[in-house]
């Protein structure tokens, strides 16, 4: 009965993930597709808890309880500038809960196969399992919690060093250790020598070295990746957390962590596809060759940027027929999204046509500006992908950049030298006029001079983005 409930509930709770996963493409059904998660989650979670092998009910609630009370805090707490962040902390989570249970299972393998016959007919739940094991079962599950162990270290290493990236706590340049490349390789070589080592023994020793190995290969890969392409690196993590979760699965016979597991890993790597495609980079190039290396000499940048205030762009706003508005993080750090929306409902008010052009590398995270579109209340139908709207910027009147840079550098056309050469970029200086809302006059998370900067039909609308609109709003009859 225990069995037939839990396979079951199973069954409806991944079905309610694919519902989750599926509405989760479309903007109108986001919301929708959050309870369907949460509530696939919470059956999950009853039907495991009730299921055979229960027990340790109190310590059980304690924690369930505590995680939910953290991760009530951090959910009405956080703000969506520092989303990227929070999504790679709870990647590492899941990677550290995968070295921990692969350790378990090895523990507990070794426990029962110590035991004679009849010690072994009484066990119950994981343990009764392993019991019934034949020797190529236990082989098949040594390599299942090795890759299970291996994955997860390297997705918590790899995180945490994503979360200091993108929090600011480290620098978000390409750093490697000397030898670069074949220190990777050699930890990767280490790793393969211990799997047969632990396949042939089943001794502690090999999966202790390996996971050593595992959390070097995951610090040193994610420090040797740069800003610009950790918008990659966070899908990628993803992918990464969910084939830790699959393969601890396997390990356990859970059904259930197989499929989920295996939902996330694979929509994180068609994601983190389609991020490089995006940037018209390797997918092997950004992961192991990372962001910001040498690329020979780059083309000088010419002129000055000439600075507007906001009665001049409230003029050309006023003259305009057609905007088109860039959203970066920059906006997201200002939180100007209320004021860029209430700036488009009083442009349309006066018969403009006004849309939205999103980058698929927008921010920090995939999908990041949409979301901060869709807070503001901003209509879904005049958000367009970069695909949809980039041929459209030579018959607009005025294109608004805020708090954007390597998406509209026209380097990445013009400069074969430059980091981002090759990258597909919203072309926003073929626009009658540009201006660019930024702080100053850094070169922005990636480090990267922008040629766009200096054009002559682009003026700088320096200060804060929300501050910025603020002042300009009123002047827009």
């Amino acid at each position: 009965m225990d069995y037939g409930f839990t396979t079951a509930a199973y069954v409806v709770a991944a079905v309610l993930f694919i519902l989750s996963l599926g509405g989760l493409s479309g903007q109108e059904s986001a919301k929708r597709a959050v309870w369907y998660g949460i509530a696939g989650m919470a059956l999950a979670v009853f039907a495991t808890l009730i299921g055979p092998g229960s027990g340790l009910w109190l310590l059980s609630l304690v924690l369930i309880g505590a995680g939910g009370l953290i991760g009530y805090q951090l959910a009405t707490k956080v703000q969506m500038t520092q989303m990227p962040e929070l999504v790679a902390a709870m990647h590492s989570l899941v990677g550290l809960a995968a070295v921990f249970v692969g350790f378990n299972a090895h523990i507990e393998l070794g426990r029962v196969m110590a035991m004679d016959d009849s010690a072994k007919k009484a066990l119950e739940g994981f343990a009764a399992l392993l019991a019934k094991k034949d020797g190529v079962e236990i082989a098949i599950l040594r390599v299942e919690l090795f890759l299970g162990i291996f994955i997860g270290a390297v997705t918590f290493t790899g995180s945490v060093v994503a979360y200091g990236k993108l929090a600011g706590r480290l620098t978000s340049a390409a750093e490697k250790l000397p030898g670069g490349h074949m220190l990777n390789a050699a930890a990767a070589g280490i790793s393969l020598l211990t799997l047969i080592w632990y396949f042939n023994t089943g001794a502690f020793l090999p999966l202790f070295i390996m996971t050593l190995a595992a959390l070097f290969i995951g610090y040193h890969l994610i420090m040797g990746i740069g800003g610009a392409d950790m918008p990659v690196v966070v899908s990628m993590l993803n992918s990464y957390s969910g084939w830790a979760a699959a393969a601890i699965g396997f390990s356990l016979g859970n059904d259930l962590l197989i499929v989920v597991g295996a939902l996330v890993g694979s929509s994180g790597a068609i994601l983190s596809y389609i991020m490089c495609k995006a940037m018209n980079r390797s997918f092997v190039s950004v992961i192991l060759g990372g962001f910001g290396g040498p690329q020979g000499e780059q083309m000088a940048v010419e002129g000055e940027q000439i600075a507007i205030e906001a009665e001049g762009v409230a003029a050309a706003l006023n003259e305009a027929d057609s905007v088109i508005i860039i959203p970066g993080y920059g906006m997201a750090v200002a939180q100007a999204q209320a004021g860029v929306a209430d700036l488009v409902r009083k442009l349309r008010a006066k018969g403009k046509n006004v849309r939205f052009a999103i980058h698929p590398v927008a921010g920090r995270l995939p999908g990041h500006m949409n979301v901060l579109l869709a807070e503001a209340k901003v209509p879904y139908d005049i958000v367009m992908e970069m695909d949809e709207i980039n041929e459209d910027f030579p018959s607009t009147d005025v294109a608004i950049v805020i708090g954007s840079n390597d998406i509209v550098n026209p380097a990445a056309q013009d400069d074969p030298n430059s980091p981002i050469a090759g990258m597909p970029v919203l072309e926003c200086w073929k626009a009658k006029q540009v201006f660019v809302s930024k702080r100053g006059q850094g070169t922005g998370y990636s480090g990267i001079e922008n040629p766009l900067f200096f054009k002559e039909n682009t003026r700088m609308f320096y200060g804060d983005a929300k501050a910025s609109l603020d002042k300009l709003l009123p002047m827009i009859d």
